[in-house]
């Protein structure tokens, strides 16, 4: 149960704090940085605006594939092992998710124009790229199955 608290705890707070940064930047929220600037862009792909030409069904298959990665997470008993790290990871998905049916497309902010002019993210972005370098850290590292 304890497990199962964490995970849910991680997820509701990872898509709590994405949604309630978005909505600063919806509203307008802007700052100008010299390498960082803190502005509204919408991405109707993946990451780097990949597969944007799927349009709207691409919300219905990243649904497809967070109901599969769930189904899989609690079937094979991942959740036991990585309950911080995958709530961060389906709270940072379900929040892009979400962002697909309220706007016109993931809302990203953090525009990263120091010597390559292509990166914006958000709080969600962070949030999976962290779960998922704390889940290949875990794996390597503390791999039951370490074959020395």
């Amino acid at each position: 149960m304890r497990i199962f608290v964490i995970f849910l705890l991680a997820l509701l707070g990872t898509f709590i704090i994405d949604q309630n940064i978005k909505t600063l930047f919806v509203d307008g929220y802007y700052l100008e940085g010299s390498c960082i600037n803190l502005e509204l862009h919408y991405n109707r792909g993946v990451a780097f605006s990949m597969f944007d030409f799927i349009g709207d069904k691409l919300k219905w298959i990243q649904i497809l594939l967070v109901v599969s990665m769930l189904f899989i997470i609690f079937k094979d008993n991942y959740i036991k092992r990585y309950p911080f790290a995958l709530g961060l990871l389906v709270g940072g998905a379900l929040g892009n998710i979400y962002d697909r049916f309220i706007h016109e497309g993931v809302v990203d902010y953090v525009a990263w124009h120091c010597g390559f002019n292509w990166a914006v993210f958000n709080f969600a972005d962070v949030a999976i790229d962290i779960a998922v370098v704390w889940i290949l850290v875990v794996s390597y590292f503390f791999s039951n199955h370490n074959n020395a």
